[in-house]
């Protein structure tokens, strides 16, 4: 139902879109270039992010008011009319790029297609501002022509792109797919650059682009779609395949000092291919069939305690009540469920290896973990006891079953605070950890596992698992993962292994050394 009414309401704002362009084009003297721009803001735009965005009746009259002023633009071209119009139409690509932070905070990086799509509403508010630089002559230090060039560029590459690309992954999910997404999206911002500052930039970003293209239009073949759909979509990312060797073309020339091709050919070829066929025929694809979103909200429970925890000195003795409850302990040598279920009993020595690519990052963070006091990790990598207790927490503040935190403090200064809790989903319990932050919570779901008579504690399954950041109502999931491995040495030793990765490459390690107390 509601993508049946997204489409109703897509159609709307694609045929009044016509009507505004029409009018413009009837009444309006500007130069013919101007209308690949033009056509954007008031038919492909507006429509595309209708399809996306799920604006109520509050957003529907910001897109209309939007298309008012681009279509009074065409009459006040200078003055303080003009610049108001324009700054309106700034407001609105703001809006749509608000929005488009909004939803990423509802998911975070968990979906690559939803991403895609994240940012080409994010992306819209720099061709608006590059737009509000050309209409008001903001010295941008680049010609006025270059200017437009580049608001174009953030119309069409940076934000119809991505969401037609975000689209089709709601469709198709592959490695491949998601390489090529990746290219698509950091390709606008290194072409700009490119046109800017350097060519050696232009010349890497589009053999990239030329990749991804293709890459993509291999992509749209294998999709299964309706036949129609199926036919106009491919025939708009075919238009790229073809424009973009135009732009090769375009490079060579500028590097050759041969300006045959130059900004009115690329014009009239680049940009009317894009126009209409990317353009125009890739929205009407979509318009037929806007496929529903594969992402479905976080279900599990989340703690509600954010900032600095407080709590009454009840001593709790483990992490856990049975480690049963996660998994088959008759696997695992007495020692290990014990240590959960009896933490306090246990001494702990940690070394902490920080990667060397990111011990910067922990330098710069070190500063700032410390008047945290959360995820405060010493720098150095020599063995050092970790010292702490366990506390009860009030359940009612937690809105989680029995929650207990875990306090862990070296040299008297807190490293760690986590509230451990569990919760059941699709017959699987997992653990339930949470690390208050500042106005927020980080959140580890982890999944337990036996092997070899070790226990695994991941984030790396499916499921609930994973790492999350909740801020307010909105739960997103982080690039993070973590893996434990719990090995038990001899009837009152342990050891363990916690390893972190970032976007998949490891920087964190810390190694423990767990004894029972006598």
């Amino acid at each position: 139902m509601l993508v049946n009414l997204r489409n109703n309401r897509s159609n709307f704002i694609f045929l009044l879109g016509i009507l505004f362009t029409v009018i413009c084009f009837v009444l309006s003297g500007q130069p013919n270039y101007l209308w690949l721009l033009t056509v954007a803001q008031l038919i492909f735009v507006p429509t595309m992010v209708s399809m996306v965005v799920d604006v109520q009746k509050v957003g529907k009259a910001i897109i209309i008011g939007m298309m008012l002023a681009v279509t009074l633009l065409h009459w006040s071209t200078d003055g303080l009319l003009a610049n108001i119009l324009t700054g309106m139409y700034l407001l609105y690509t703001f809006y749509i790029a608000i929005q488009g932070v909004k939803r990423f905070l509802q998911r975070g990086f968990t979906n690559i297609a939803e991403f895609a799509i994240d940012m080409g509403l994010f992306y819209l508010a720099l061709g608006g501002l590059w737009f509000f630089a050309y209409v008001t002559n903001m010295d941008t230090g680049f010609s006025p022509l270059i200017t437009w060039l580049t608001a174009i560029h953030f119309h069409y590459s940076a934000c119809l792109l991505p969401i037609s690309v975000g689209l089709l992954g709601r469709l198709h999910d592959s490695s491949g797919y998601r390489v090529m997404v990746m290219i698509l999206l950091a390709g606008p911002i290194l072409v700009a650059i490119g046109i800017a500052f350097s060519i050696l930039i232009e010349i890497f970003a589009v053999a990239l682009y030329i990749f991804a293209i293709y890459g993509l239009f291999f992509v749209a073949l294998k999709t299964k779609l309706p036949f129609g759909q199926g036919l106009l979509l491919r025939i708009s990312y075919g238009a790229l395949c073809l424009t973009i060797l135009g732009s090769c073309l375009y490079v060579y020339s500028r590097v050759s000092g041969n300006f045959s091709i130059g900004i009115p050919e690329m014009l009239q070829f680049h940009g009317v291919i894009n126009g209409v066929f990317f353009g125009g025929i890739g929205v009407i694809a979509w318009l037929m069939a806007v496929p529903p979103t594969t992402q479905r909200p976080f279900e599990f429970p989340v703690s509600q305690i954010r900032g600095k925890l407080h709590h009454e000195n009840i001593p709790h003795p483990g992490l856990v009540d049975a480690l049963q409850d996660f998994v088959d302990t008759a696997k695992l040598r007495p020692v290990i469920p014990h240590f959960y279920e009896h933490t306090t009993t246990y001494r702990l020595l940690s070394t902490v290896q920080w990667k060397t690519w990111f011990r910067p990052f922990a330098f710069l963070y070190q500063g700032m973990s410390r008047f945290l006091q959360q995820l405060n990790l010493p720098f150095s990598s020599k063995q050092i006891e970790m010292t702490g207790s366990i506390v009860q927490v009030d359940s009612a503040r937690d809105s989680r079953p029995s929650p207990r935190a875990w306090i862990r403090t070296i040299h008297q200064q807190t490293v760690f605070v986590a509230i451990y809790s569990k919760h059941t989903s699709n017959e699987t319990t997992y653990m339930n950890i949470a690390l208050p932050l500042p106005f927020s919570t980080m959140v580890g779901i982890l999944y337990a596992y036996e092997e070899n008579g070790q226990l695994h504690l991941t984030s790396r399954h499916d499921g609930d698992a994973g790492i999350y950041l909740a801020i307010g109502k909105n739960v997103m999931r982080l690039p993070l993962q973590e893996h434990f491995q719990i090995s038990a040495v001899d009837d009152k030793t342990l050891s363990a292994r916690h390893q972190m990765t970032l976007f998949g490459m490891p920087f964190l390690q810390i190694d423990y050394h767990i004894k029972r107390n006598a």
